[in-house]
């Protein structure tokens, strides 16, 4: 579980140590930022996505959210994601949605929060 900022910025670290690449990591990144790194993820999903004009890419990440001060931190990416000004070098963001989110009471408070986000290539 992710706590602080610079939980978030470990995370990220490893991912790329990992040999993960891509636009999706800025995504993760930024979206963690909007929740003030208050969030582990727990999947992402990437599909091809295309039109008559552009091409891109369907982008779907699950995030978890323990205890009061995280599940806030969730709570301003469900507000926020919408509207949010992603910057993502070669690509652009058509479109970014919460699609589900899922709170759980018993015990630690829990939320999950499904996103999805269609990512047009800049080419």
């Amino acid at each position: 579980m992710l706590a602080d900022p610079v939980q978030s910025r470990t995370l990220i670290a490893r991912l790329r140590a990992e040999g993960h690449r891509g636009a999706w990591l800025a995504l993760l990144t930024q979206m963690l930022t909007v929740t003030g790194g208050k969030g582990s993820l727990i999947s992402h999903e990437e599909r091809p996505w295309a039109s008559a004009t552009f091409a891109g890419s369907r982008q779907r990440f699950t995030l978890e959210f323990e205890g009061e001060d995280p599940i806030a931190g969730g709570e301003a990416l469900i507000a926020q994601l919408p509207d949010h000004e992603f910057a993502v070098p070669g690509h652009l963001v058509a479109d970014a949605a919460v699609v589900s989110v899922e709170h759980s009471l018993t015990g630690i408070p829990r939320m999950l929060i499904e996103c999805d986000i269609l990512l047009l290539s800049g080419d």
